[in-house]
C-alpha cells in the first residue's frame, strides 16, 4: 500500500514537471515572438518555482523506498550482509530524522505565511498554498521514510513486486 501511494505521488510529480515544461516553452516562445504580438505567461517564474518544489517533494519518498539515491559501492558490496543492514538502517534513520525536520519546518513556514498573508508578486496568490502543499507532501513522506526503515530492519516486507529489488540490495 505504501509503495502504491508513493508511486502515485511520483506520477503527480511527473505531471507537475510536464506542466512546468509546457508552461516554460509557452512562456519562452511568447518572449521570443514578442515582435509578433505574443507575450510570456504572467507569473511563469512563480509557477515554476512552486511546481518544482512540489515535484521534488513528490519524487523523494519513492526514490528512497527504491534506494535510488546516489551511493558508493566500492567498499559497501564487500561488507557482510549484517554490516550492510546496519549501515542501511543508520542511513534510513538519518533520512527519516531529516525528513521529519523538513516536514516540521515546512509546516511552520506554511502557517507563518498563512498568518502574515504574504502573496506572490505577479499572480498575487497566497504563498502558503504551495508551501502548505509541500508541507502536506513532506508529512506524508515521513511515512515512506519510516516504512523503509522498518523494511531495512526486517520488521516489514516490501511488496512482491519489490522483493527482487530488496534481495538485490542485500547482496
Amino acid at each position: 500500500m505504501v509503495h502504491r501511494i508513493f508511486f502515485a505521488l511520483t506520477v503527480i510529480g511527473v505531471i507537475l514537471l510536464v506542466g512546468i515544461s509546457v508552461l516554460s516553452v509557452i512562456s519562452i516562445t511568447g518572449r521570443a515572438l514578442s515582435d509578433l504580438g505574443l507575450r510570456p505567461v504572467p507569473g511563469d517564474f512563480e509557477l515554476v518555482e512552486a511546481g518544482s518544489a512540489l515535484a521534488v517533494f513528490c519524487f523523494l519518498p519513492m526514490c528512497h523506498l527504491l534506494r535510488g539515491h546516489a551511493n558508493v559501492n566500492l567498499l559497501f558490496n564487500r561488507f557482510p550482509p549484517s554490516l550492510k543492514t546496519g549501515i542501511n538502517a543508520l542511513c534510513d534513520s538519518l533520512m527519516l530524522a531529516l525528513w521529519v525536520v523538513i516536514a516540521w519546518r515546512t509546516s511552520v513556514a506554511a502557517l507563518e505565511y498563512r498568518q502574515n498573508g504574504e502573496l506572490t508578486y505577479v499572480l498575487q496568490f497566497p504563498i502558503w498554498w504551495p508551501v502548505g502543499a509541500s508541507a502536506l507532501i513532506c508529512t506524508l513522506g515521513t511515512v515512506g521514510y519510516a516504512y523503509k526503515l522498518l523494511e531495512t530492519l526486517g520488521i516489514l516486507s516490501p511488496p512482491a513486486a519489490y522483493q527482487a529489488l530488496a534481495a538485490a540490495e542485500k547482496h
